[in-house]
């Protein structure tokens, strides 16, 4: 390995780590700072894929903030780090996406703002943990266009969700059950926006006419499943009726089986196209990674996320909080 590929290995192995600190509140600012610094010293000299690293670990952070945060030291933080990389950065797409990522922090800083600027009766009661913890008492009410984008893409992972995904019924209740009083509550909070009103409908009307599948399943991850050698103990073990789930033939000795990770067996020219077009085994639905970075970091936000609801029940409304 030459010392130009080593050193962006290093980078890469930097971005990776500062990935999984924007996860964690206590760290998130100096995550921002830390990559705003790498952003800074490593772009312009970065080959194309640092170059793309880089920038998909500045959106992973407008993410966060979108999805997690209100404090305005996150959100500020955030806004400095979108700014410097908006400067440096060729790519028009990539260009106008910070463009927007700006606007939208500017946004919720003049926000917060205004929330300062009008006396509460409620300060006295309304405690914070730290900078960016949930709050005690209510917390103020997220900015209009990010309940609409929440929304949106709530109602996009449904819509997902329920395309061809027949063995997933009963994560789709759940999902619909979570998605229910988001609507709800929105849909009370416009009443009387128009411009809100077109909005919400023109988002609704994209996920409708152009619903979101899974992209296929990583080519690196394909290429690496290991291929059995059907013998008699195999179909001992499995059963003599057992079949590949594609084509219905049943298993013979001799036969070379593709395996996933979920222990499922399939001849590798039935199971290529499936995998083609797909990401998971088509018996359980089991996901098999993707190339695809925006999908992955989906995956990983949801996660997260249903990791903070799990900590969020555990708080206890005197004031304190229990930690697992």
């Amino acid at each position: 390995m030459s010392a130009t590929a080593a050193d962006e290995a290093a980078v890469e192995a930097r971005l990776q780590a500062l990935r999984q600190m924007l996860g964690k509140k206590q760290q998130f600012e100096q995550a921002v700072a830390d990559l705003a610094a790498v952003v800074r010293d490593r772009y312009a000299g970065a080959s194309p894929a640092l170059r793309k690293s880089m920038y998909s670990t500045v959106c992973r952070v407008a993410t966060v903030l979108q999805t997690r945060y209100t404090a305005p030291g996150f959100w500020r933080a955030g806004l400095n780090l979108f700014v410097g990389t908006e400067k440096l950065v060729t790519n028009p797409a990539e260009k106008e996406h910070l463009k927007s990522c700006i606007s939208r922090a500017r946004e919720h800083l003049d926000e917060k703002e205004n929330e300062d600027s009008i006396p509460s009766n409620r300060e006295a009661d309304t405690r914070f943990l730290f900078e960016g913890h949930l709050t005690v008492g209510q917390e103020p009410p997220p900015p209009a266009w990010l309940v609409a984008d929440n929304l949106a893409r709530e109602l996009s992972i449904l819509t997902e969700s329920s395309g061809g995904q027949d063995g997933n019924s009963n994560r789709i209740e759940s999902r619909a059950e979570d998605v229910t009083p988001a609507i709800m509550n929105f849909l009370e909070s416009i009443s009387g926006n128009r411009d809100l009103e077109t909005a919400l409908e023109e988002s609704l009307q994209g996920i409708i006419e152009h619903p979101p599948r899974a992209p296929p399943a990583s080519k690196e991850v394909v290429a690496n499943l290991p291929v059995l050698t059907v013998t008699e103990e195999v179909i001992a073990r499995l059963g003599i009726e057992t079949e590949c789930a594609v084509c219905r033939e049943n298993l013979v000795v001799d036969d070379k089986m593709q395996e996933l990770p979920c222990k499922h067996l399939f001849h590798p020219p039935c199971l290529k196209p499936w995998l083609d077009e797909n990401n998971s085994c088509p018996i359980c639905r089991h996901e098999l990674r993707t190339d695809d970075h925006v999908y992955e970091s989906r995956k990983e936000r949801e996660k997260e996320e249903e990791e903070d609801r799990r900590g969020a029940a555990n708080a206890v409304r005197g004031g304190e909080f229990m930690y697992i």
